[in-house]
This record gives structure tokens, C-alpha cells and sequence, in this order.
């Protein structure tokens, strides 16, 4: 069973907090995937993680530039995990049916969006049903709490 973290956004964009979590991801030897709902996401997120000032390089791959089994963190817009990702961030509401391949799936979404949250809300039932592991924090003005 996967441990499933969902991250409330209220005060950043995804590509605003993946870096940090992209970088503790890295610092733990992990490999990642993230699946983004359209690919012009992946475009947006590539050149984002580019530019991350911290961690300063987030060495990355999309099927643009190929190469995906060197890839430590690969962005798609499928299900391609060329790179053996253990961890997977999700993003925009994508679906995950086969959460076996993963250690820890990354359920970012927007809390200003209804229909966000509320999918959120229909994948954390599904998941807990499925007997995974669930944690939720939601973004505060400074940092992150944990809710239950």
C-alpha cells in the first residue's frame, strides 16, 4: 500500500511548492514522476523547475527530451514512468487507478477551485477505502499543518 499525501493549495502554485518537495524527493535517493493533467502543464512545469532558485537544479526530463530511464524526475502527461519512480505527484486531478508501482503518491490541488476539492475529497475516500496510508496538509500563511 502507497502512502498518499494530499497537499491543500491556498497561497502557491504547484510549481511553486513541488521544488521543495521535488528536492527532499532527491535528498532521499528517490526517483519521481509527475503526472500533469494537459501538456502544456508539463511545458509550464519544466520551464518552472528550471528556474527553481531552491533547490537551485532540479535535473528533470518531459518525452521532449527523451532520454527518460536517466531521468530523476520525469513530468508526462500520461502514464510513462520510463525513469522507475517510486514517488508520483499529482497534479490538475489526475487519476491514478494502479497505485502499486509507488511508495508515496503527492495529491497536490487547489483549494480556490470547488471542482478541485471536491475530487480531491472523491479520491481520498476511494484510496482510504483501498486501505492506503492518508495524510492531508493544508497550506497556512507560514508553512503547512497537518489536518485530520
Amino acid at each position: 500500500m502507497a502512502q498518499i499525501g494530499f497537499y491543500h493549495l491556498t497561497r502557491s502554485k504547484a510549481v511553486e511548492v513541488l521544488p521543495a518537495l521535488l528536492g527532499r524527493t532527491l535528498a532521499a535517493s528517490k526517483r519521481a514522476v509527475i503526472r500533469c493533467g494537459t501538456a502544456e502543464r508539463v511545458t509550464e512545469l519544466d520551464d518552472g523547475l528550471w528556474r527553481s532558485a531552491d533547490p537551485l537544479w532540479l535535473p528533470h526530463g518531459t518525452k521532449a527530451m527523451g532520454h527518460g530511464q536517466w531521468q530523476p524526475i520525469w513530468l508526462t502527461e500520461g502514464e510513462d514512468v520510463p525513469n522507475g519512480a517510486t514517488f508520483a505527484f499529482l497534479l490538475d486531478g489526475v487519476e491514478m487507478p494502479d497505485l502499486s508501482p509507488f511508495e508515496r503518491v503527492f495529491d497536490l490541488f487547489d483549494g480556490h477551485d470547488e471542482a478541485a476539492v471536491a475530487s480531491a475529497r472523491a479520491r481520498w475516500v476511494a484510496w482510504r477505502e483501498a486501505g492506503h496510508e492518508l495524510s492531508y496538509w493544508q497550506q497556512q500563511p507560514k508553512g503547512w499543518a497537518r489536518r485530520k
